[in-house]
């Protein structure tokens, strides 16, 4: 199941956003506080991490590089009010944002934000699942080439096969 992070120091904000991505059928946990926020990280997978920008407790750049430690695969996304060129720069030179979005939002503009979002996440995960099979395949085959390596040098020629000009193999009794 696709799990959603959510800070924000306003509940209110937190139950709009909850609202709005409640059909998506996700995960969403949300969170006021940002130290809870860290436990969740602890005992939870997310695919994205959406993070106010400016908290009392800390700004949201600083939350999502701690959340990039524990999570570097969850795909991170600021929501801020304070739209400065600086500030985005720091977030995504920083913490790596995939996106800054802007309060007020546009609903479709963060519905489809965090569905390209979980689509990147899910995309890297295929990856990473494509990569490990592979591996296990030329593993595999590594196996294989040395067993036959070993196989030929205990018993010259026994790897190779002779074949006639449609394919049958050639049984040779010398």
């Amino acid at each position: 199941m696709i799990r959603i992070q959510l800070v924000d120091d306003e509940p209110n904000i937190l139950n709009a956003l909850r609202r709005l991505l409640r059909p998506l059928g996700w995960q969403v946990d949300t969170f006021d506080r940002v130290d809870a926020a860290l436990q969740a990280l602890l005992e939870h997978d997310y695919a994205a991490i959406v993070s106010d920008y400016q908290m009392p407790t800390a700004d949201g750049v600083t939350y999502l590089q701690f959340a990039k430690q524990k999570q570097p695969d969850a795909i991170r996304l600021v929501l801020s009010a304070y739209g400065d060129r600086e500030s985005m720069i720091k977030a995504i030179n920083q913490a790596e944002v995939y996106r800054y979005l802007s309060k007020p939002w546009d609903d479709y503009e963060v519905v489809a934000a965090l569905k390209s979002a979980v689509d990147l996440y899910q995309l890297s995960q295929e990856n990473r699942r494509l990569r490990a099979e592979n591996d296990r395949q030329r593993a595999l085959i590594r196996a294989r080439e040395e067993e036959l390596l070993r196989l030929e040098a205990d018993n010259p020629g026994i790897t190779r096969v002779h074949r006639d000009a449609d394919g049958s193999i050639i049984i040779d009794s010398d």
